[in-house]
């Protein structure tokens, strides 16, 4: 039977549920047992998809497709699983799936109303992923904080669910915030109290507390909260802030965390397997060598917009005992030469992520340009491979005026086109190219190199592509086309040989990075940017 684990967040929101969820899904897989996340998001977007990533971050691509919340990102990294479109559950999703089924008639002329329809549809969702998956354990993070008033349906979904579920079967963690006040020294444990009182308003009463804090929580501040919160003493759990977050999981671990959780879930405990893990913490914490990679986008500004790539970077700088420092570029900054020169100063390797629209394109083009030009390692993603391919057909192959059709519908070598599948989509919201496609790797590649492999499997989300009649004109100038859609239509990968590392994808493989096993292509470019010196 599966059992159920809600997680709330109360006093303010950004306490990093994700990551306490994530880590406890380590926890428990660590001890054998299969575990299933699902992330409910409030806001109306029937998904995040057509969000501005300085709004929410980066859109989280699945297998299967499906344009997710960033913290699905961590939930895989943590698990090392694949989840999918089931994971992620909307209000905008909901209301859209009841209102089209009242639509239908579905309803057979009744009031359709929050309680039970949407409700019920909620609940649907929980039992669609437990068919799904099959997992022992069901991991439920809510978003939003206690108290606002779009995330009520969700929280009234839970309290039936769990009455229903019936006593050791399903728990609500709640994770709150413990300020620290300089000027007295003190803790306090109040704001936890309150939004404790306003989970149990709505009849939700929590069994596991879960406190961010900068300092120790003293025992009688452990005590108090247990008192005034109707928790048990070994159920209120600190969570100090660490130097990474894959701390996270060995403090938790500490403390009993799962080994509590198990106990109000009425499992029985196992000895978790955490070793690999120590190893990855140790690893982190004692590397031999920092270099400095820039990152080259036009969302630096919320470094979360680009947050699976860095931790893909620092992925593979764990795998080479490497410490990866990030500079953030804005490639709106770069579109004079000199500006750019100054930029890329002492980098050791510059990514080239994805992106939307016109701005900053030419700064892109210029960075990639000099990267180039003066042998420095590059690794271009989706947008990034678009720009190469650009700044090879202007710069190499004499193209002058070459562009995107995206950037400029009017240019004279569109080298890249609008797919022919998107030319009759007008709507926005998951209609892209989206999820895990197959990969052919050309042989004698640095592509082939690092994947040791000729089919891969990786994941898209773009509606553009490379233009396949300019594909010969390219190649004669030494543009590598080293992997192709198995049809061979699709150009999904691009290198410049002569270059140490002059690599591009339009897939994301960031998506696929873990912290125990790094991405090929982020380990090539890695070992690349170590062995350059600036």
């Amino acid at each position: 039977m599966t059992k159920y684990i809600f997680i709330t967040g109360g006093v303010v929101s950004s306490l990093g549920k994700g990551i306490i969820g994530a880590s406890l899904g380590k926890l428990l897989k660590s001890r054998g047992f299969s575990v299933a996340i699902q992330k409910f998001d409030p806001y109306i977007n029937v998904d995040p998809g057509t969000m501005s990533p300085f709004q929410h971050g980066e859109v989280f691509v699945t297998d299967d497709g499906a344009e997710t919340d960033l913290d699905l990102g961590h939930y895989e990294r943590f698990i090392d699983s694949n989840f999918s479109q089931l994971s992620n559950v909307t209000s905008g999703s909901v209301y859209l799936s009841v209102i089209n089924k009242e639509r239908r008639g579905d309803y057979l002329g009744r009031t359709v109303q929050v309680v039970p329809h949407i409700t019920n549809e909620i609940k649907s969702r929980l039992m669609a992923a437990k068919q799904h998956f099959e997992p022992d354990f069901m991991i439920v993070e809510i978003g939003g904080t206690i108290g606002d008033i779009e995330s009520l349906p969700f929280i009234e979904a839970i309290r039936q669910f769990k009455t229903e579920q019936g006593i050791g079967n399903a728990i609500n963690i709640h994770c709150t915030l413990l300020p620290y006040l300089q000027t007295s020294g003190e803790l306090k444990t109040k704001p936890s109290q309150h939004s404790v009182n306003t989970l149990r308003s709505y009849g939700l009463q929590p069994e596991v507390l879960v406190c961010r804090t900068a300092k120790p929580i003293s025992k009688s501040d452990k005590e108090k909260l247990a008192l005034f919160c109707s928790i048990a003493k070994d159920a209120v759990i600190e969570c100090r802030d660490m130097k990474s977050i894959y701390e996270v999981p060995l403090a938790l671990e500490d403390q009993n965390f799962a080994e509590v959780v198990l106990k109000l879930l009425q499992v029985k405990n196992k000895t978790p397997d955490l070793k690999q893990w120590k190893h990855l913490v140790d690893k982190i914490n004692s590397p031999k060598r920092t270099i400095k990679v820039a990152i080259a986008g036009k969302y630096t500004k919320l470094s979360d917009a680009y947050i699976s790539v860095v931790e893909a970077l620092k992925h593979a700088g764990y795998q080479n005992d490497t410490k990866v420092e990030i500079k953030w570029i804005n490639s709106e900054d770069c579109t004079d030469m000199k500006k750019c020169k100054e930029a890329l100063k002492g980098i050791s390797g510059v990514v080239v992520p994805g992106g939307f629209g016109v701005r900053g394109v030419e700064g892109k083009l210029n960075i990639i340009r000099y990267l180039r030009e003066n042998d420095i390692p590059f690794l271009g993603l989706c947008l990034g491979m678009q720009c190469a391919v650009i700044e090879f057909a202007r710069n190499v192959v004499g193209l002058k005026d070459a562009n995107s059709t995206e950037f400029d519908e009017g240019t004279p070598y569109p080298v890249i086109d609008l797919m022919l599948e998107q030319r009759a989509i007008k709507a926005c919201g998951g209609t892209m190219r989206l999820g895990a496609q197959e990969c052919v790797v050309k042989k004698g590649t640095k592509a082939y190199e690092v994947y040791g492999k000729t089919k891969i499997s990786e994941r898209h989300r773009h509606r553009y592509e490379f233009n396949n009649t300019y594909r010969e004109k390219l190649e004669k100038a030494g543009l590598v086309l080293s992997g192709t859609s198995p049809d061979n239509m699709l150009v999904e990968m691009v290198e410049y040989t002569p270059n140490r590392w002059h690599v591009a994808c339009q897939f994301h493989p960031e998506f696929k990075s873990r912290p125990e096993h790094s991405h090929p292509l982020f380990l090539g470019f890695i070992k690349n940017a170590i062995e350059y010196k600036p």
